[in-house]
């Protein structure tokens, strides 16, 4: 069995959660609303304020299947009540964020400064420096994911660990060249 998949999800009060034929689950929340489809071979109950997911068979693909659709499910429930956040930090001389209405300009060291409109359910804020931003958000993936895409167009690099990192993230600094 399951480690991850055999644990219940509780669901909190103001939560509700209808599921339709073909294992369609939709979530809302005080935050929110989410929808996902699941693998129909999972079946998904709902019994005293708590969600279990249960495999039909010791398959292994019903029990990859199993711990996935369970930790989806927790992740939305999560997301309809405190929602998700992502902290990045830049570092560098001259780079800094700023938001412009509900869009994030980012200054680092390009040419031009570089934007991002935040998708649906998402947004952003920048601390007043301008070296930190948070971005908030239902949907545990898509917060992740445009985290992932902003720190690219600027990684730290590792001479003088200039860039955009993840809050926390450390960043092993090489040693430059020596003249001998």
């Amino acid at each position: 069995m399951s480690r991850v998949g055999r644990n219940p999800i509780a669901v909190p009060g103001g939560v509700t959660i209808d599921v339709d034929k073909g294992n369609k689950v939709t979530v809302k929340g005080p935050k929110g609303e989410l929808m996902q489809r699941f693998d129909p071979d999972m079946e998904i109950v709902q019994e005293n304020g708590q969600l279990t997911v249960k495999r039909p068979t010791d398959q292994r693909g019903h029990r990859a299947q199993h711990g996935l659709t369970r930790a989806l499910l927790n992740n939305m429930v999560i997301g309809v009540t405190q929602g998700f956040t992502r902290r990045l930090e830049i570092h560098g001389v001259g780079y800094r964020a700023a938001k412009q209405g509900d869009a994030l300009v980012l200054q680092v060291g390009k040419s031009h400064p570089v934007e991002f409109a935040p998708p649906k359910d998402i947004s952003f804020d920048v601390a007043k420096d301008g070296r930190s931003f948070t971005i908030s958000g239902i949907d545990k993936a898509a917060v992740g994911q445009l985290a992932a895409v902003i720190r690219k167009t600027r990684p730290p690099e590792p001479y003088k660990g200039k860039g955009i990192r993840y809050e926390g993230e450390y960043v092993r600094i090489k040693a430059g060249k020596t003249s001998g």
